[in-house]
């Protein structure tokens, strides 16, 4: 696949998603190593419906990219921000790491952080929020480094696994972020 270096990190560089990768996305999409995290482990995902869904035109409310290693042009996982308000300015962050290899590696870490870069100073967004399911310490624990907080709780809102779970809202602010004072992106000019 040919991949586009848009936003580059210390390891990793966020690419814009595109239909080649069809079948890499419908085979993490049918895992439940992914799919239990994500919310998606009652669909079906097939490879003419996420090539559908690839192919959509990228819109004003989304933007979406891979997630690539620097060393070995790999495609590991996929981070975004979608519902994007240019008005309130604020958006919903997802993510994820489809290859198992990669998991627990901090490079959602880094996918995460850059994005948030990319969100505050780029689109200019002074709000980005997320959703996780409470039994899924290992991303609420990313997400606190990365800044978020906790800012509600849809009590078993989720059902995964023959089991109801809460959904915990996050959020982080542009001057919550700013106060870090880091840059994630490598590649800025200004």
């Amino acid at each position: 696949m040919k991949y586009f270096k848009k936003l580059i990190g210390d390891r990793i560089y966020l690419s814009p998603r595109n239909s080649q990768d069809v079948e890499i996305f419908t085979k993490w999409l049918n895992d439940f190593q992914v799919t239990d995290y994500t919310g998606r482990s009652g669909m079906i995902t097939t490879l003419e419906g996420e090539k559908q869904y690839l192919e959509q035109t990228e819109s004003e409310e989304k933007r979406q990219f891979v997630i690539v290693t620097l060393d070995k042009d790999e495609m590991i996982g996929t981070v975004g921000l979608e519902r994007i308000n240019y008005i309130n300015r604020h958006a919903t962050l997802g993510v994820f790491i489809g290859e198992e290899a990669y998991r627990n590696g901090g490079y959602g870490t880094e996918a995460i952080n850059m994005i948030l870069d990319y969100g505050f100073n780029y689109l200019n967004l002074n709000s980005i929020q997320l959703d996780v399911f409470a039994f899924n310490e290992r991303a609420i624990a990313c997400y606190k480094k990365c800044g978020f907080k906790e800012m509600g709780r849809r009590r078993q809102a989720t059902f995964v696994n023959g089991k109801y779970y809460d959904t915990i809202q996050m959020d982080i602010l542009k001057e919550e972020f700013k106060q870090a004072g880091k840059e994630y992106i490598r590649n800025k000019n200004v």
